[in-house]
């Protein structure tokens, strides 16, 4: 209890240590590299995935490279290519990992959420007399949306607890202190840089969270208050 006691009191301190960044310069550190990444992730991944969803074609290659992207160890990746690319381009190297850390998740999210709509709405639209551009841009972008979304928050939180390693090759964000803090015996650094983290895993995911629920269409919503009211009801029916 006191550790905890301790890390905050360090939080509040507005002093983080010697040769340490102060927490907003290490907190915004810490998004840019987390929101450049997850942007370049989503403009290679949501393409792609969406070409997938709407085409059905190609689905078990992008399976498998985001398999494979899943099981390369991110430190190990980005200790290798600061080595390729050289030290004083360690951003580049940091980049190119949270990317390929975010890529899988924001693909699956994208042609999931083309696959997950009923064909029956797919037929409407193109015995109406829609267009192919006109059925991906008018019905499958917008009701695949929230499964994006969801993907592009599964990325980000991925991505916001990974961007910690940056601070081993020294480039900031709140990794830096959990870092430092180890040889220190500083715990009440590490725990606090920790903290930091978790919260700011928690503000982003209760963002993504709410863009979730706005990217859902009205009527779908409606549908599952509409079948998911019958349900409660059932199950405390069963319970009296």
């Amino acid at each position: 209890m006191n550790l905890i006691l301790d890390a905050f009191a360090w939080i509040f301190s507005g002093d983080p240590g010697r040769g340490l960044a102060p927490i907003p310069i290490a907190l915004g550190e810490h998004l840019w590299f987390t929101v450049i990444s997850v942007l370049i992730a989503a403009l290679i991944a949501v393409p792609a995935g969406w070409a997938i969803g709407h085409t059905g074609k190609g689905r078990d290659i992008a399976v498998a490279i985001s398999g494979a992207a899943r099981a390369v160890p991110s430190f190990g990746l980005l200790i290798l290519l600061v080595l390729l690319l050289g030290v004083l381009r360690s951003a580049e190297a940091a980049i190119i990992t949270f990317v390929l850390l975010a890529i899988p998740s924001i693909l699956a999210g994208a042609y999931a959420g083309f696959e997950a709509i009923d064909r029956k709405v797919i037929d409407a639209a193109r015995a109406m007399g829609m267009t192919p551009w006109q059925v991906l841009w008018r019905v499958e972008v917008p009701l695949g949306l929230p499964l994006l979304v969801a993907g592009l928050r599964a990325a980000t939180l991925q991505v916001v607890a990974t961007v910690t390693i940056a601070a081993y090759v020294n480039l900031g964000g709140l990794g830096q202190y959990i870092i430092a803090g180890i040889p220190l015996r500083r715990f009440d650094i590490v725990l606090g840089g920790a903290i930091l983290v978790a919260a700011l895993a928690l503000v982003l995911d209760g963002l993504f969270a709410l863009w979730q629920r706005v990217a859902t269409p009205a009527g779908i919503r409606a549908a599952t208050r509409h079948h998911s009211g019958p349900a409660r009801s059932s199950r405390r029916a069963a319970t009296a």
